[in-house]
């Protein structure tokens, strides 16, 4: 199951959270049904967003990104992959 995680972050404490289902391509639809949950505006996602997103599968949108008034500083995303990859490195398998 893969899911967007979607923060919305208050003096560097998460003030309200949600999670939606979502592929990794429908990252804006989810964001836009996450938004409607947690009851704020759609942020404008730039091209910077979508960089950051495809290279690290999280990124963040302040004040900056929002048409209207916002009651927190950032709102953070991230791409949950319930599948773990392997990294090939032996100290992250956790497997005793």
């Amino acid at each position: 199951m893969t899911r967007l995680w979607v923060r919305l972050m208050k003096k560097h404490r998460i003030d309200r959270q949600t999670t939606v289902e979502c592929a990794f391509n429908g990252a804006r639809a989810a964001l836009e049904e996450a938004c409607r949950a947690l009851d704020v505006p759609r942020p404008i996602w730039l091209p910077k967003n979508e960089r950051e997103f495809s290279s690290f599968r999280m990124t963040a949108f302040t004040a900056d990104h929002f048409v209207e008034e916002i009651g927190f500083e950032r709102m953070e995303i991230e791409f949950l992959d319930d599948v773990r990859r392997k990294s090939g490195d032996p100290r992250n398998d956790f497997s005793f």
